[in-house]
Parts: C-alpha cells; sequence; structure tokens
C-alpha cells in the first residue's frame, strides 16, 4: 500500500531539500520534471508519465480534440503502432534509417510508426470512392517511434513520443489547399488556447513531401531551429525555405563549392556553384531550374552523378550544361575545374544573379528586397502539410471524379503536434527561479490547499474548502495532499515549484483569513475593476511586495471560492 500510494501522489516522492533555488534554477528542464515527479525517464529517449505529468498531458489532449472537432469538423481514430513493410516500400520509405523494424514469428516485417501516411491512405482508401466521399479529415492522438541515434531534450526529442496526427482526403488541388488553410486556422486556435505566444512560418515539407507546408515554434533560446524574420515585411520562414540576397552582390572572392545534378530527362548537366563557406538551399535551387530537376540526384556524389551522365548519353556532345551561379560569386572567385571541358566546350548556359544558398541573418529579404533578416532560436512544435497524390498515387487511393472519370488519385494534406514535445516545450519556456509556471490551460492543478500542519483541525478545513468547491469545475482541480514531513513553507515551496497557478495557504496566526498567492501574472486591466468593484463586498485585500508584483489576496475564508474563480479568470 505504501509504494501505491507514492505513485498516486507523485509529488511526495522527493524530500523538502531538493527544492532548493539552485536546484529550481540550474537543472534542465527535463531534470526538473522528473525531480518534481511528472515522468521518470526509463532509459536515453523513453520516459514513464506520473500523475501529474499525465494529468498535463491530458489537458493538452483535450484542447486539441476540441479545436479539431468543432473547428476542424474531424473524426478522430486510432491506427495501430505497427505498420507492415509492403506500404513503406510502395511508397519507398521502408529504407529510412530511424524507423524500428521488427519481424513476427512468421517472418514478417514491420515498423513501429513514426507518422501514419501509409497507413491512413491504405485505410481510407477502404471507405473512399467518389467524389462525394469527400471532404473528410480524419486524426488521431498516439504514440510514435523514432530510432534516434542521439536522444536529447528529453521530451522535446526522444525514442517514443506523443503525437497529435492528422489527415485529409480532397478531390482537386483547389479543395486541398483550402483544407490546408482551415487546418492551419484551427492549429492557430489550438496553440492560442495554450497560453503561450507562437509564431508561424513557411518551411520545408522535408521526406514528407509536397511542395506547401507550414512550422509552429516557441520561440527560446535553447531551440534547435533557427527561423528567420524580415525587418521590413514581417515574412518569417526557415532557413530551409528563407531567401536571401548579399547587401552587395558579387562581393565573394574565396573559393567555390559546386554541386551536380540532371536536368528531369537527364539531357542536361545541371552545375549549380555557390561560395564553400555557404550551404546549397535545394529549394532555391529547384526553383532556379524552374523545378526541371531529378531530385533522385540531391543525395549522390558529384562522381557518381557525373558517370550517370556519360552512361545515360551515348553522344555527350549531344547535351548540353547549365551552370547556375550564385549571386555571390564574380568573375574572380575561385572555381573548381570542370571535368568534362574536353567533351563540352560550346553547349554551355548560364543563369546568373540568384541566391541558391541557404539564408542568413542581416542579409537582404528575398520577398520584398528591402528588409534584412534577423534571426531567433526556436523549439518547434507543430507541422502542417500539403501533400497532393505522393501517397494516394503509389497505394491506389482513387476516387471516380464527378464526371464519372475512374482513377483520379486523392488530393492529401498531414498535420501533426507533438503533444508530449509541447509539455516539454512550454515547461522550458516558463520556468524560473522557483521551478515551473505553468499557464492556466495546462497546469496539472489549478489550486493548491497548503495548510498549516500546526492548525489541529487541518483535515476540517480541508473538507470545508473542498465542499465550497463542490460542483464547479474546480472540484477535480484542488490538490490537498502533502507529505506530513513538510511545513507550511516547504509545502507552499512545492506548490509553486509545481506550477501550481493558485496557492491558498491557512495558518493559524491568521484564519479564519486565508492568502491566495499566484504564481503567474493577471493579464488586462478589467481584472483591477472587478476588484474595486467588489473589495469591499469580500473584505479582499492585497498585499504587493517592493517590486509593485502582486504576492498575495487575502480574504475571509468564506469568500474564498468567489475570489479564486475571479482570479482564474484573468490568470495567464
Amino acid at each position: 500500500m505504501f509504494k501505491i500510494s507514492i505513485i498516486r501522489r507523485s509529488y511526495h516522492l522527493f524530500q523538502p531539500n531538493a527544492l532548493t533555488k539552485e536546484t529550481l534554477k540550474s537543472h534542465p528542464t527535463h531534470d526538473l520534471l522528473q525531480t518534481l515527479g511528472f515522468v521518470r525517464q526509463s532509459q536515453s529517449g523513453l520516459v514513464q508519465w506520473l500523475p501529474l505529468g499525465l494529468r498535463s498531458l491530458r489537458k493538452v489532449e483535450d484542447i486539441i480534440r476540441y479545436r479539431m472537432n468543432t473547428d476542424g469538423d474531424a473524426l478522430e481514430v486510432s491506427l495501430s503502432s505497427l505498420s507492415p513493410k509492403l506500404l513503406w516500400e510502395q511508397t519507398g520509405r521502408w529504407s529510412n534509417k530511424e524507423l524500428f523494424k521488427l519481424k513476427d514469428a512468421k517472418k514478417a516485417e514491420h515498423c513501429l510508426t513514426a507518422t501514419c501516411e501509409e497507413d491512413i491512405t491504405s485505410l481510407m482508401g477502404n471507405f473512399i470512392t467518389s467524389h462525394k466521399d469527400m471532404p473528410v479529415l480524419v486524426y488521431q492522438i498516439s504514440r510514435k517511434y523514432r530510432d534516434e541515434l542521439r536522444p536529447r531534450g528529453g521530451l522535446l526529442r526522444g525514442r517514443e513520443f506523443l503525437m497529435k496526427d492528422a489527415y485529409s482526403f480532397v478531390s482537386s488541388k483547389e479543395e486541398a489547399i483550402k483544407m490546408f488553410e482551415r487546418v492551419n486556422d484551427v492549429y492557430d486556435k489550438i496553440f492560442g488556447d495554450l497560453r503561450i505566444p507562437f509564431v508561424s512560418a513557411w518551411a520545408d515539407s522535408g521526406s514528407i513531401g509536397g511542395d506547401l507546408s507550414k512550422e509552429y515554434h516557441y520561440m527560446h533560446e535553447s531551440g534547435e531551429d533557427t527561423l528567420l524574420k524580415c525587418s521590413n515585411c514581417g515574412a518569417i520562414s526557415n532557413v530551409e525555405k528563407a531567401e536571401s540576397y548579399p547587401i552587395k552582390e558579387g562581393e565573394y572572392f574565396g573559393d567555390v563549392s559546386v554541386k551536380y545534378s540532371l536536368s528531369a530527362d537527364r539531357k542536361t548537366l545541371l552545375c549549380f556553384y555557390y561560395p564553400r563557406n555557404r550551404e546549397l538551399n535545394w529549394n532555391l535551387a529547384l526553383e532556379a531550374v524552374d523545378h526541371d530537376m531529378d531530385s533522385v540526384f540531391n543525395m549522390k556524389r558529384n562522381e557518381e552523378i557525373l558517370q550517370i551522365f556519360k552512361q545515360e548519353n551515348e553522344d555527350i556532345m549531344l547535351t548540353r550544361v547549365l551552370r547556375i551561379m550564385d549571386c555571390r560569386l564574380n568573375s574572380r572567385s575561385n572555381f573548381p575545374d570542370f571535368p568534362l571541358n574536353q567533351y563540352l566546350k560550346n553547349n554551355f548556359g548560364q543563369i546568373d544573379d540568384v541566391s541558391i544558398v541557404q539564408a542568413q541573418e542581416n542579409e537582404i529579404c528575398g520577398s520584398c528586397h528591402e528588409g534584412h533578416l534577423s534571426g531567433m532560436k526556436t523549439i518547434e512544435v507543430g507541422h502542417t502539410f500539403y501533400l497532393g497524390t505522393k501517397y494516394s498515387e503509389p497505394l491506389h487511393a482513387t476516387f471516380v471524379g464527378k464526371d464519372n472519370q475512374r482513377g483520379i488519385p486523392i488530393e492529401m494534406g498531414c498535420y501533426g503536434i507533438g503533444v508530449s514535445r509541447l509539455i516539454g516545450a512550454i515547461g522550458e519556456l516558463t520556468r524560473d527561479d522557483n521551478g515551473f509556471k505553468w499557464p492556466t490551460s495546462v497546469a496539472p492543478y489549478l489550486l493548491s490547499l497548503c495548510i498549516s500542519p500546526h492548525m489541529k483541525n487541518e483535515q476540517e478545513i480541508i473538507s470545508l474548502l473542498q465542499c465550497q468547491f463542490k460542483g464547479t469545475n474546480l472540484s477535480g482541480e484542488i490538490m490537498h495532499s502533502f507529505s506530513k514531513k513538510l511545513g507550511l513553507g516547504a509545502r507552499i515551496r512545492l506548490s509553486h515549484a509545481i506550477g501550481i497557478p493558485l496557492c491558498l495557504i491557512v495558518g493559524p496566526k491568521n484564519w479564519p483569513l486565508v492568502e491566495i498567492e499566484l504564481r503567474g501574472a493577471l493579464i488586462g486591466t478589467d481584472w483591477e475593476k472587478e476588484f474595486l468593484d467588489l473589495k469591499e463586498k469580500y473584505r479582499w485585500e492585497i498585499v504587493k511586495s517592493t517590486s509593485g508584483y502582486v504576492e498575495k489576496h487575502i480574504v475571509p475564508v468564506e469568500y474564498a471560492k468567489d475570489v479564486v474563480k475571479i482570479l482564474l479568470k484573468y490568470l495567464s
């Protein structure tokens, strides 16, 4: 029974001396989540969720479900975590090295799903046969798996994680774009409900596919991602999507790198020249040649590409070479030798004045050509994609159109939110020297009852206060059980460290007055008006620190419920 009670009250797992200022200030967020009983790491990249952490996790899930159901008109499903090899081979993604792969007793191969484009397309292809069956948006909140070589950041990059993934199915590209915009509107509302400032940015679709995607980020110096924002037009993009130009073109005189590729018909050798101290941006390279490029060569070495070029063109004299010059280069830049000069002397074309490298801070914005780019470190927490027919074509998910045309591939989109990642990210953003400072939307409890152990009638007072909140939406949001080893001060510090927004304090000196300490800030000026209107009625007193920050609200116990409800209404 003792062990069970420890699990039930996971915040009993530590001693008061664990809550030193140094611990609360210096511990990495993931360590602090463990110290305070939110999660327990079983091994690198894997965590067990304890009652406190699970309460916060469920609140994030509830916000997502509410918005997806009411604003997204989406249907919730739950797919298996095991996915057959055949589906991933059909889409060309079985070679992904981050998949956990396994064989069953019959030697059939499967993977643990890192994402579910293959499975959901296969599933929905059974139900969608006509244009009349669409549009449809389905989603799930489930565990995903990634064979991460170097798990880091605790919940931010693990090997098992909880994710909300949604998928849309429509009959045309125009409808797919509308659905993409609609889900992004839903995402704006979801992240708004979480009450943490966020930014959205145009992004590269990466291995998921498609040509339109948007990311959702929290700004924080510990983030692994970088976004670039224009000082003039305000456009925000990630470094893979952003385009920038140097303040002065042709200013680079150093060594030049070259990356080869082939045109779609493999008759033209594409040569992308750029400064050696910069990184080639394949999105910009693709735009520079008007998307006439075989992307299969992105990951191949130059020597391999030249060999393929020679093998597939028997008479190399009938081919051509197209040089694409980054606008930072000039005629005196140190270019590498071209290996086919002896064959191709007159078949050269050239594109100048384009930017084909990843953007950098302080350069000129490629969108408006006026403002300068500034960078910000961020944590990515959501991503939306327009997929087109990348998955429906190979998996034969088709429908009959309005004119009875058969075999039309379904247009798709996919939309993800890192649910467990959000807990780690919000914890990182909101913590301070006293521990976590969750917004009310995510806090495991909204109110703690910190009763002095010197009060002989402690249990009676707890019962009295619980009766006040019975029948309200706060009845299940009150933490009142503390280790008997903790004194009043330690209980208050623990409540603040866990990040409970309001702490109701009862001590022998002031009873039947109670003190309500805030773990957060009251937003706007409306609450001040409400306070002034009710100050006399509730005999409500506010004690401020010398810095002016509201520290305590003091009221008779019979008005505690009313004041708590008012404070929560305006608390961030």
